[in-house]
Formats: structure tokens, sequence, C-alpha cells
């Protein structure tokens, strides 16, 4: 079994996600292809996909134009493993609005029942790094790296809470959903990307 992941290329941090995924298929030895998509057709032969951090008003209305986010949207209803990073936290998420400016017109998935804050630790320049627990999911110290980091404000009951910072839910969980405020591709630790290439292969089982 080959397992088939890819990296949503619109926009943000691609070629880091791409390396941190070739990492955790050859550290867990599973055989695996990654590529960098785009467009309907790639993303429709997907085991998983990697939404990145970058802006995420500007990867939701490239992917609505070309098609993508419906079909992105269809292949997560249907079962396939997602991993939302910063901007793809929010693209995944059913309601999004900024700490200084309110609500933001965004084409959004709908999918993961959280409401998003964004900016929710300040603007670029307060970018910092903390160390994060990601224990429900095996992961007792991480890293995160929070650039212009959103968090979560709110969740449905389905949703599992998978790390907090500051009081402020900074990665949740929702069936085949994983999403993290931070960016775990800037850091040498592969254990997230390892956790969600484990979840692909275990839905392809």
């Amino acid at each position: 079994m080959t397992l088939n992941i890819g990296v949503l290329a619109i926009q943000g941090d691609v070629t880091e996600n791409f390396l941190s995924v070739m990492a955790s298929l050859s550290e867990l030895g599973i055989d695996g292809a990654v590529s960098q998509v785009k467009t309907a057709e790639q993303i429709s032969k997907l085991d998983g996909l990697i939404i990145p951090g970058g802006e995420s008003t500007m990867i939701g209305q490239m992917s609505l134009v070309n098609g993508a986010l419906k079909t992105i949207k269809e292949k997560i209803e249907s079962g396939m493993p997602v991993f939302g990073i910063c901007a793809g936290m929010i693209l995944l998420s059913k309601n999004s609005k900024d700490r200084i400016v309110g609500d933001v017109e965004q084409p959004l998935l709908d999918l993961l029942d959280v409401k998003i804050e964004r900016n929710s630790f300040g603007r670029q320049k307060d970018s910092f790094e903390a160390e994060i627990s990601l224990d429900p999911i095996g992961i007792s110290s991480f890293n995160g790296v929070f650039i212009r980091a959103p968090s979560v404000s709110d969740v449905g009951k389905e949703v599992q809470i998978l790390a907090k910072f500051e009081e402020k839910i900074v990665s949740v969980k929702q069936g085949n959903i994983i999403a993290t405020s931070f960016h775990p591709e800037l850091t040498r630790d592969t254990s997230l990307h390892k956790s969600f290439v484990q979840m692909v292969k275990d839905s392809k089982s």
C-alpha cells in the first residue's frame, strides 16, 4: 500500500511541509509519495492533505477560483485525513473573526466545528516560540512556532482539544481533521507530521 499525501501549494509554507512529510514517511518506514497540489484533479487522487500556513483569505479565494475548494470539502467529508496549519486551521473552520477588525469575509470549508480568533497572539512582529504539550496524541513536548497565530475560541461537542497555550486552544482534532495554530513544519521535530501520516495510513487500512 502506497500513500499519496499532498500539500496544498497555493501559498504559504509548502516546501517545509513537503520535506516534513518526506522525513516522516522515511522515519516511520511507510511507503508513500508526497506532491504539491493545486487543482481539483490532483486533490481527487489524494489519501491525505496538508493545508499549510500562509494567508488564509488568499488560499481560500484562489482555491475557490480553480475549483479545488469544492473537491477538498468533498474528500474530507468522505473521510480523507487533513492537517490544517495556522491558515489551514482557519480555512477548515466554521467561523472566523479577527481579534482587531472583527468579522472577515473569506471562503471557509465549514468542516471543523470551531470558532477561530485570527491574529489571536498579535501580528507578525509578535511572533514567538513556546513549548506545547499534545498529550492526547502522545506528544508530551513540542516547540510551537507562532506567527500571526490564530486560536480556537469555542469548540463543538465532537472536537477534541489537543493543546492550549496561555489558556488559549492552539490545537484540535475532530474525526479525520487535525489542526494547529502553530507551525510544526518550521521545526526539526517531525512528531506531529508523523502523527498525521499515521492517521492517513490508518484510514487506508
